[in-house]
């Protein structure tokens, strides 16, 4: 199979995450979306998503292979995979209204009305739906990735200095991982160490937990599951329920709960973030499908961050705080609820942060990392940064 990995209309729920990035990006579990795919299919996969992303996230057809096109915000099962492997040319899978898969044989087929979708998935699949799904439903994804990563396969010894409660066998380091003097707690789930991790002394962790390759625990941080730390990040304070994606850093104390961070984010020392209102109401969060605040449903949110936006020393974050691409959040008291990409400022106000200044601070972040910032990421930070102009007014 040749697998395409295709953005449905949820792509604009799941901004301000997807403004850089499509669906199958996005990090849940110990994995992207996308690895995930490859890892279960053993096959080649690639995007199609918006067409200003393209230049960096291409969509690559087969002529060799039977092009299956798959719906992005699915984390696939053995059992689906098997269902979409029995499509034929033509042919498509759904469940209720929402196409999940079809094959389009050797040709690009972007439309779906020339398909023939009359198969009904019957079993329960997992789907992406909402921004808040990556922190709810991260759990499952720890525990489902955790088991196919780590089957067949030894850890890395665990160092004595550490205590365990619960099943060792539910902690796997990967080569290169150091952890000392911690405390690992595997009742709840288990607890995944990356390549070159670090988990410095002094951690307390309950699974179930991820954390990425080249990242680092701080002294004495504490983590309730479950919880994914994405790769090359630093980590300390307290952290219950969320997920970062990877390349950002919350290094000092300060709570971050039930929140989603993306990638080159950085919070300053001491920042907090606020994941239960005072009268224990339901959370509203800020939608960029309808412009206005949201019911979610849930008594806990905190924070959903976008790619390369930053917070000063002791940011206060209130309950359901959305912040866009790009933003530059300092000064005392708490922002507002939703704040705009590209903004520079705080509680008292903002004004635009100029692209020119964003590309600045981007390429001397990406060089710490031995990394540079390419054409394709200016594109897409500039598309982003035009976009949102209306968001600053």
């Amino acid at each position: 199979m040749n697998i395409i990995l295709f953005d449905d209309t949820t792509w604009r729920k799941l901004l301000p995450l997807t403004y850089t990035k499509p669906v199958s990006e996005i990090r849940i579990g110990i994995l992207t979306i996308k690895e995930k795919w490859e890892k279960l299919c053993k096959a080649n996969v690639s995007y199609e998503t918006q067409a200003y992303l393209h230049n960096k996230f291409k969509k690559n057809l087969s002529v060799t292979e039977d092009n299956i096109f798959i719906n992005s915000k699915i984390v696939p099962d053995i059992n689906l995979i098997t269902e979409i492997k029995k499509l034929k040319q033509g042919d498509g899978l759904k469940k209720n209204d929402c196409l999940l898969a079809y094959n389009s044989g050797k040709n690009d087929m972007n439309s779906a009305e020339s398909l023939k979708i009359d198969t009904e998935y019957t079993k329960e699949v997992f789907l992406i739906n909402n921004v808040w799904d990556i922190f709810l439903k991260n759990s499952e994804a720890l525990k489902s990735d955790f088991e196919m990563l780590t089957s067949g396969r030894k850890s890395l010894a665990l160092s004595k200095t550490n205590t365990v409660i619960g099943e060792e066998s539910l902690i796997f380091l990967e080569e290169g991982a150091i952890a000392e003097a911690s405390v690992f707690n595997t009742k709840l789930g288990p607890i995944y160490i990356g390549k070159d991790a670090e988990v410095m002394e002094g951690s307390v962790i309950r699974g179930p937990f991820s954390l990425g390759e080249h990242s680092a625990l701080k002294l004495s941080a504490k983590i309730y599951g479950p919880t994914t730390i994405g790769p090359h990040c630093k980590v300390g304070g307290e952290i219950n329920n969320s997920v970062i994606f990877g390349y950002s850093n919350k290094a000092h104390d300060g709570f971050l709960g039930n929140s989603v961070v993306g990638e080159w984010c950085n919070l300053g020392a001491d920042t907090n973030t606020s994941n239960l209102k005072n009268n224990y109401a339901n959370v509203k969060l800020y939608s960029y499908e309808s412009n206005t605040s949201e019911d979610t449903g849930l008594q806990f949110c905190g924070l959903i961050m976008g790619d390369h936006s930053k917070c000063g020393i002791n940011t206060m974050f209130n309950t359901g705080t959305v912040v866009g691409v790009g933003a530059n959040i300092f000064g005392a008291g708490s922002p507002p609820t939703h704040i705009p990409s590209y903004s520079w400022g705080g509680a008292e106000g903002f004004e635009t942060y100029r692209l020119e200044k964003m590309f600045e601070t981007a390429k001397r972040v990406f060089d710490r990392r031995s990394l540079k910032l390419e054409d394709p990421d200016k594109e897409i930070l500039s598309h982003v940064f035009s976009e949102t102009a209306s968001q600053r007014a």
